[in-house]
């Protein structure tokens, strides 16, 4: 995979794979002619990526127009490549290609734009290569557990919350989707199997016959002052296949394929999705002006930042400091560590989350004093998974001690 040359470049291209490999930049017509547009509005040309990063993720935060993502999310394939092919590393076995992960993950723009602040000083590449991490590793993670499971077993692990979004996302009306919800109620109290441990894991095994009939009774019982439009009396076969049904919305909700910005729409394939992007609508110069002035700023915040972790990692103990380098710059597991340096995997797991935490205090003690953010649950997340992602910068261009 080739690095990108120009700004123009950067924010308006996309990788192309062949098979699982990254195998070129497409570009898409649009994105360039805005970029080209935006560029010749200003005095003198503007080449930096964090500038122009600021400036897309300005327009998509005030306008929310799908141009700022699309752009933003050809600024981030880069980011979203490695992050991925990090990720991937650490399964033994996954159904997905790589560039199966690649959509998977590059889909999740919106959440990382989300959850970006850049009040905070921080990159939005190094955040997002984070969140992409993050979001690949539990989907892969659960994708493994539905692999495994039963339809029956599925049904006992949703919630009330993912299973009415499933339904709502497989096009069901409200009152369908009021009488499945019932049903799983019913089937959530009635199918209490026991098992012996000899059985495996429980609620994996079709529910028998009188099980069937249970629910069914509970639901006839429980329709009249639980639904609005209560219906006919449901009998325990069609309870069976309703549950089925649930099963089947909960899986392709929960993991659903991924397709391309540039993959061909229309009958004779002579679009992208990429064309219903609304046209570049552009900003004052003004605008532009306090952006370039803010991203000053942020270099400033960024230098300060830095300094305060490196502070606060010389700080720690030597054996901390070890274990952090162990863990960032040699990529070891806790099991790996703990036998290079003799002690037990909870002692290393243990000192390894309390430099962690010593480092999130420190982050969020400056953050408070000096950008004057109130700190809660939201923004410690915030701090921390930006906290992640300097620690792996920082080791990974760091000498071996």
């Amino acid at each position: 995979m080739r690095p990108r040359q120009s700004i123009v470049e950067v924010f308006s291209t996309f990788l192309q794979f062949d098979g699982d490999k990254a195998s070129g930049w497409a570009t898409d017509p649009k994105l360039r002619r805005s970029m080209l547009a935006c560029q010749s509005s200003l005095p003198k040309p503007e080449t930096s990526e964090n500038f122009w990063a600021i400036y897309w993720y300005k327009l998509w935060h005030k306008e929310s127009t799908k141009l700022g993502e699309a752009h933003l999310s050809a600024y981030l394939q880069e980011v979203c490549y490695w992050a991925v092919q990090k990720t991937i590393s650490s399964f033994s076995a996954i159904q997905y290609t790589p560039s199966d992960c690649f959509q998977i993950a590059i889909a999740r723009i919106g959440k990382v734009l989300k959850g970006f602040n850049p009040q905070l000083g921080f990159h939005l590449k190094h955040y997002a290569s984070a969140v992409f991490s993050r979001e690949l590793k539990e989907i892969l993670r659960q994708q493994h557990e539905v692999d495994i499971c039963t339809n029956w077993k599925l049904l006992r692990k949703l919630s009330q919350k993912q299973l009415i979004e499933s339904l709502n996302n497989a096009g069901l009306s409200s009152d369908t989707v009021a009488c499945y919800l019932l049903a799983w109620k019913c089937y959530q109290v009635e199918y209490v199997p026991q098992l012996p441990a000899t059985c495996g894991p429980k609620f994996s095994h079709k529910p028998e016959e009188s099980t069937w009939k249970a629910i069914a009774q509970l639901y006839n019982s429980e329709r009249h002052t639980q639904l609005n439009q209560p219906g006919a009396e449901c009998s325990p076969e069609t309870l069976e296949k309703w549950m089925n049904v649930c099963a089947k919305a909960a899986r392709s909700y929960l993991y659903p394929t991924f397709a391309s910005l540039n993959v061909p729409k229309g009958e004779n394939a002579s679009g992208e999705l990429l064309d219903n992007l609304p046209q570049f609508a552009q900003e004052s110069l003004f605008t532009e002006i306090i952006a370039r002035e803010e991203e000053l700023n942020r270099r400033s915040q960024q230098t300060q930042i830095n300094g305060v972790l490196q502070a606060s990692v010389a700080k720690l103990e030597p054996e901390a400091r070890t274990i952090l380098q162990l863990y960032y710059k040699q990529d070891l597991t806790q099991q790996e560590i703990a036998k290079q340096l003799n002690v037990k995997q909870y002692t290393v797991s243990r000192r390894l989350t309390r430099s962690r935490e010593l480092l999130l205090k420190e982050l969020g003690v400056w953050s408070q004093e000096v950008l004057h953010i109130s700190l809660n649950s939201e923004v410690f997340k915030y701090i921390n998974t930006i906290m992640e992602e300097w620690l792996k910068v920082y080791y990974s261009h760091s000498p071996t001690q």
